[in-house]
């Protein structure tokens, strides 16, 4: 049996070598990973000595050649290929270890020029690769170092390796090389006349790994699965572990996502209720069970049976308050052994504990995406994520009344609940909790009506809130209906041909306003 080690990352290749060795496995090498194997005492067979052809170009051209590429395509069933194999002096090769030149990781760098781009294509291992992923049958192909451990177990248990590993090991191999190429081409067609990268590649080569299944779709007629980036980022629901509860279903996910986007964004303690993503009941408090307490009491008709995230741990006595309330699935960094015995008797409650970002509670250079996409018929919609956080000193104000230090707390609280409802939006706050939210209603003055309404309903005063609008408000009535219900400050983006009006208006009503200057549409 044969073996061809060629790996740009060495982890765990000299263990594997020795190990091969061991039982009985010819190594053959190149560069400088034979170099390494000699070093270590171990009998490697350099390939120009296989193939009797030096390297040259560089190390450009190396295994490219009939005595590489017919060991590895020649398939042992058929006598005629095992025949030309022998007329020609060439060896089976059993085993490809290959990982590729680090493409990925060179452009990745910040001053990264083409010329250490093009360097950093391989030529020669995905080639390699190739040949011995569709010669599965013959051929175990290694392209990951984590795959080590479980070929050595079978090699050792019955001298082979299964056809179950090596298929495995194949598709594995050609997933990897069409990352690599997706790579290669995201960023070549990204390039700009002046050297420069372009946010939106020519091509785009979205790549993605299934994790699971879902048993349908929005809807049972529709099927459906969840997949995760080739690399997802800290914090995001895709690396969230389930503790218990059923399968999650597609809307599960979906309002999941929504959820925990919207409470990793607070500092302080939080509490995000969701319904049909959009966010039903948000609040900071003192610990989870204040944050819970407050979230609930926004809108409790509509948090039965919906999505609950914590940005801190679930304690016993937060555990005990959200166990009154039907609730489909429960996000935390973290629950305690008492949280958990609690909800073991509510089994279908879905549990998902998820890892907030490194770095804080709200680190917003990870865990979050960098491109939102959406698909349309036939093609997609790209755009730059929504990331940006307001900060006090954006906040500009334009009336004569100018707000308080509390109510400028709220209307950073209001606006960032704003950001995750539905346009059109408007959110009443006060004292770090919604008062009532209007969301995804076709006019502006419609979501101010709901929001007003669904406050009502709960038996909360809006008198003294601050209210947010995802977007400018392009008349004065909505201004006049959450003024009416009791809002004494008002934040928006602007822009607005009617601003004057709009801001007249809110000195006419002795109310402060204050403009963002960014919009926040959420479709």
């Amino acid at each position: 049996m044969n073996a061809l080690l060629s790996v740009s990352d060495k982890t765990g290749i000299v263990e594997l070598a020795r190990a091969l060795d061991a039982l009985g496995v010819k190594l053959i090498s190149t560069g400088g990973t034979a170099k390494l194997l000699a070093g270590e005492g171990l009998p490697v067979t350099e390939v120009q000595d296989v193939t009797g052809f030096p390297e040259m170009l560089d190390g450009r051209v190396k295994t490219l050649h009939p005595k590489v590429h017919g060991g590895l395509l020649a398939r042992r069933d058929v006598p005629e290929h095992m025949q030309a194999l022998r007329a020609h002096g060439i060896d089976t090769i059993d085993i490809l270890v290959v990982n590729l030149y680090p493409f990925e990781a060179t452009v990745a760098k910040p001053g990264c020029t083409l010329e250490d781009a093009i360097e950093n294509i391989d030529i020669g291992g995905p080639a390699m690769v190739r040949s011995a992923a569709k010669n599965w049958k013959d051929v175990a192909v290694l392209t990951d170092a984590s795959q080590y451990p479980q070929v050595l177990e079978e090699l050792k248990a019955k001298g082979k390796v299964s056809d179950t590993t090596r298929f495995a090991l194949s598709v594995a191999a050609f997933n990897r090389i069409s990352n690599y190429d997706g790579a290669i081409s995201d960023y070549l067609s990204s390039l700009q006349e002046d050297g420069t990268r372009s946010v939106f590649p020519a091509q785009a080569n979205g790549r993605f790994v299934k994790l699971q299944d879902l048993r349908y779709g929005e809807n049972a007629h529709q099927q459906a699965a969840l997949y995760r980036d080739l690399h997802p980022a800290p914090g995001s629901l895709v690396t969230a572990q389930q503790l218990q509860g059923k399968e999650l279903s597609y809307n599960n996910i979906a309002d999941a996502d929504a959820g925990w986007e919207c409470v990793k964004s607070f500092d302080a303690p939080a509490c995000v209720i969701i319904k049909h993503a959009n966010p039903c009941g948000v609040a900071i408090g003192r610990d989870a069970l204040d944050a819970y307490s407050k979230a609930f009491k926004t809108d409790p008709t509509s948090a039965f049976g919906g999505i609950i995230a914590f940005n801190r741990p679930v304690d016993g006595a937060a555990a005990q308050a959200v166990s009154k309330q039907f609730v489909e699935v429960l996000m935390a960094p973290q629950f305690s052994e008492e949280a958990l015995a609690i909800f073991k008797a509510k089994a279908n409650v879905r549990v998902l504990q998820i890892a907030l970002p490194p770095g804080g509670k709200t680190d917003w250079d990870n865990g979050r995406n960098l491109m939102d996409v959406k698909r349309v018929g036939s093609g997609l919609l790209m755009q730059t994520a929504d990331n940006h956080v307001l900060q006090l000193a954006d906040l500009k104000v334009v009336t004569k009344k100018q707000p308080t230090a509390e109510e400028l707390k709220d209307l950073l609280f209001a606006w960032t609940v704003a950001k995750y409802v539905k346009s059109n939006a408007i959110v009443f706050c006060k004292g770090g909790m919604t008062m009532g939210v209007g969301a995804g209603q076709m006019s502006r003055l419609d979501s101010a009506r709901i929001a007003s309404i669904k406050a009502e309903h709960a038996g909360l005063s809006l008198k003294g809130t601050v209210v947010a609008s995802d977007a400018f408000f392009p008349f004065r009535d909505g201004l006049d209906v959450v003024v009416d219900a009791g809002a004494t400050c008002v934040i928006q983006p602007g822009g607005s041909m009617r601003d004057a009006e709009v801001i007249a208006a809110a000195d006419e009503r002795g109310v402060a306003m204050v403009f963002s200057g960014v919009r926040h549409f959420r479709h």
